[in-house]
């Protein structure tokens, strides 16, 4: 059988495959605690004033 020749047993059983619910998981959400912290980087000024100098050359 080639590479693309149709398999009607394969298509039923990969349908059934997606179609069955896995209901063995728990279905309360973790909760996470902590905290984030992130850079905000330059200004909007410095960044456009970056932008410019690039621009330029």
């Amino acid at each position: 059988m080639s590479m693309s020749a149709y398999d009607e047993d394969e298509h039923e059983r990969r349908e059934r495959k997606t179609s069955a619910v896995d209901a063995d998981f728990d279905a309360e959400r973790p909760e996470y605690s902590g905290s984030l912290t992130y850079d905000s980087g330059d200004s909007a000024e410095a960044l456009l004033d970056k932008f410019r100098e690039v621009k330029e050359r």
